[in-house]
């Protein structure tokens, strides 16, 4: 029974993020036949932002109309919205209208929006019902959620999305020297994408059977015994002490800053009656919760922006190993948290100053582009791939141990971490949107093309 509890929360992890996912790793795809061609990230951007109404709905009415929303009715109308709006995208991604003038992808972009309304309500939504299960199911789920990114990451690998070659193009021009035109020809290398293995149609078909699979995960998910109903089965020689989120008073006084959240650790062995009460600061939980917003602003909204400029200088073949290896680092680093837990802030601090040092050369890189460091060298491109494995394991890490510490804490807890985690994704999104497309801070790449100096 435990191994099937684990394998439905892996697979009702999943469907938090596969949708967004696989938009963006389809997008070399897309860009090739939609009208918006590259301008199209910059519109999924701004529609993903749009979508964050759904988690600030669900959040405000936590806060002020607590058990109003019944989360297992809000997660079955989301994950059938998002299987319902998959399996159209499938038969309508290229159907385009006329808007001012100009042909856009109305019905992607609308369908878009409310994949992205799912995968983002998500965040304050499937945490809170995890709740309800025994605490080593959450690792799981946070393993599923990599796996959201790292299976259409895979299938666009095997569809050979993006993938391109050199070609040596002749062209006739006319040179006009005085009186003179002369023609003549000129060679070139050109970045020419390869035809894709399987279609979008069946690329979109397959997450329409990931988002259904996700359904019927959580339809067996709430079909499982409850938190409470197996300590009082006794069905476990643990038990769960659940604190609540909200301040405790003293006795004729106000809210005191000084007050603690008491959380509880779970037990570590069979001679472990009670959970060890484990009491967090005020300061403390602040604490952590502004550091799931820098992460989530750093692995979530700002690196992804700028991941091309910093790996396609050095080649498509450095750019692809970078993006899968790295959606391949994410649940490689929930399997570790749940085989290696450590609920020390001084340690998750230091990994998240170390996955900065790994986002701040990644990011120095991508300013460099065309011409980043070591740009002719093996050793470049082994160093670019690798940063961008370190730099989402080690923030990977640190999410899930703050998930877990607060899961901890009480079910509120868990939904102020799913609104952190999308106010940092907002805040990464809001800041790289105008330094990508508007300024153009950045320069892209033609690796075929390109000449820097020695």
């Amino acid at each position: 029974m435990a191994l099937l509890t684990h394998l439905l929360a892996c697979i009702f992890g999943t469907g938090s993020w596969v949708a967004v996912n696989g938009l963006w790793v389809e997008l070399p795809v897309l860009v090739t036949v939609l009208p918006e061609q590259w301008d199209l990230p910059s519109y999924i951007t701004i529609v993903i932002q749009m979508a964050n109404m759904g988690p600030l709905f669900v959040t405000l009415m936590h806060r002020f109309r607590p058990g109003l929303l019944k989360e297992v009715a809000v997660i079955y109308m989301v994950v059938s919205v998002g299987v319902v709006a998959c399996l159209l995208l499938a038969f309508f991604w290229n159907h385009t209208s006329s808007i001012a003038g100009r042909p856009h992808s109305t019905a992607f972009l609308v369908l878009t929006f409310f994949l992205a309304l799912v995968d983002c309500t998500s965040s304050v939504t499937f945490l809170p019902f995890m709740m309800q299960l025994q605490p080593q199911y959450l690792t799981t789920f946070f393993i599923g959620e990599g796996l959201s990114g790292l299976i259409p990451a895979l299938i666009a690998l095997g569809q050979g999305s993006g993938i391109s070659s050199c070609v040596n193009v002749t062209r006739v021009v006319n040179i006009t020297t005085g009186n003179e035109t002369m023609e003549t020809t000129i060679f070139q290398l050109e970045t020419h994408y390869l035809p894709a293995n399987f279609s979008t149609l069946f690329f979109f078909l397959l997450l329409t059977v990931m988002m259904l699979g996700c359904l019927l995960a959580f339809f067996f998910l709430t079909r499982q015994p409850k938190v409470w109903e197996l300590s009082q089965q006794q069905l476990f020689p643990s038990s769960i002490v659940l604190s609540s989120f909200d301040q405790i008073s003293n006795e004729g006084a106000g809210l005191q800053l000084s007050e603690d959240y008491h959380c509880s650790k779970d037990a570590k062995g069979p001679g472990d009656i009670l959970p060890e009460n484990v009491s967090y600061p005020l300061p403390k939980l602040i604490f952590i919760y502004l550091l799931i917003t820098w992460v989530n602003a750093l692995t979530n909204g700002v690196l992804p922006s700028v991941q091309s400029y910093s790996c396609l200088p050095y080649g498509n073949t450095a750019y692809h190993l970078a993006a899968t290896l790295s959606s391949m680092a994410n649940p490689l680093a929930c399997v570790v948290a749940m085989v290696l837990p450590s609920r020390s802030l001084a340690l998750l601090s230091t990994l998240t100053i170390a996955g900065m040092g790994f986002a701040t050369y990644n990011m120095a890189i991508a300013v460099m582009s065309p011409c980043p460091l070591l740009q002719q060298s093996q050793w470049g491109s082994a160093i670019i791939v690798l940063s961008w494995v370190l730099f989402t394991g080690l923030l990977s890490y640190v999410k899930v141990m703050a998930g877990v510490i607060l899961r901890s804490c009480s079910r509120s807890a868990l939904v102020w971490y799913g609104a952190a985690e999308q106010l940092g994704s907002l805040l990464g999104a809001l800041l790289m949107f105008p330094l990508v497309n508007i300024y153009g801070f950045f320069e892209s790449a033609d690796y075929c093309s390109l000449w820097c100096p020695a």
